[in-house]
């Protein structure tokens, strides 16, 4: 039991000093077990490669440049179609959170096309605009889309009326209400609309490059099952797993918990 304590304070200590361990120590037993595992040889290489032949395949398509390129492809990809995700969703939200017309017209068509997934779209996509990046594109901001604007549509609601009415009994026009008063106070709901449209917007896109695509790491994992290199494949979920958790964990989440502060909905 002493030993136990130790160990954890320890380690408390040590992830306080890097904070960066506390995401990478959890990771080492997983590590540990698959190296076993695989060195056990339980199953057979091919179908089971350790750790060892996944970073060899690491610094292999790296020296090749086709990882670098099909990563940069899939960034490219999920940036431009969430950029467009918000430019329409942050304004539809607020536009739906703000009237009672167009709450009670947009609603139930958002409601609807929420309830289809954007898989869905691929057959009638590739009928409109074939294999390529109009498809992909289509199929990210439509995941990015729905998340976005509820989230927006919940913040903007979520502000006190009060707020606003006293902003124009100061004589606050309705576009400086709108600036200064329900876009701040709806702000941390849209950044974790974006959060969660990001994280949906990133698993369709892989599943659609592997479907429709011809680069970027959906397509790298689909292509090397044709050759049975299940090291890329294992190489390619890696590097999905360890992209979004930097992005998520680095730069979203403090995002969003620094917006909330600013605006004063933490309460201690």
């Amino acid at each position: 039991m002493n030993v136990l304590l130790q160990f954890w304070s320890g380690y408390a200590r040590m992830t306080r000093r890097w904070p960066s361990l506390a995401a990478i120590i959890p990771f080492i037993p997983v590590v540990a077990l698959w190296s076993a595992v695989a060195a056990a040889g339980i199953f057979p290489r091919a179908f089971f490669p350790g750790p060892v032949d996944v970073v060899n395949s690491f610094f292999t398509l790296t020296y090749k440049g086709i990882l670098p390129d099909y990563l940069g492809d899939s960034l490219i990809r999920l940036f431009t179609g969430a950029a467009v995700g918000m430019a329409l969703g942050i304004p539809l939200g607020v536009l739906i959170g703000t009237s009672r017309w167009a709450h009670r017209i947009c609603w139930p068509i958002l409601l609807f096309f929420q309830a289809i997934g954007d898989i869905a779209w691929l057959p009638i996509l590739l009928i409109w605009f074939g294999f390529g990046l109009t498809t992909m594109t289509f199929v990210i901001v439509y995941t990015v889309l729905f998340p976005v604007v509820l989230n927006t549509v919940l913040g903007v609601e979520s502000v006190p009326r009060d707020l606003a009415r006293a902003a124009r009994s100061l004589g606050a026009s309705p576009a400086r209400v709108l600036w200064e008063v329900t876009l701040p106070g709806a702000l941390p709901n849209i950044i974790t609309g974006l959060r969660n449209g990001l994280g949906y917007g990133w698993r369709a896109l892989i599943a659609v490059e592997m479907i429709v695509g011809t680069s970027g790491i959906g397509f790298m994992m689909f292509d090397a099952r044709r050759s049975g290199s299940t090291v890329e494949i294992l190489l390619g979920m890696i590097i999905l797993g360890l992209l979004w958790y930097i992005v998520d964990a680095w730069i979203l989440a403090p995002l969003e918990r620094a917006t909330g502060q600013r605006w004063g909905l933490v309460t201690s």
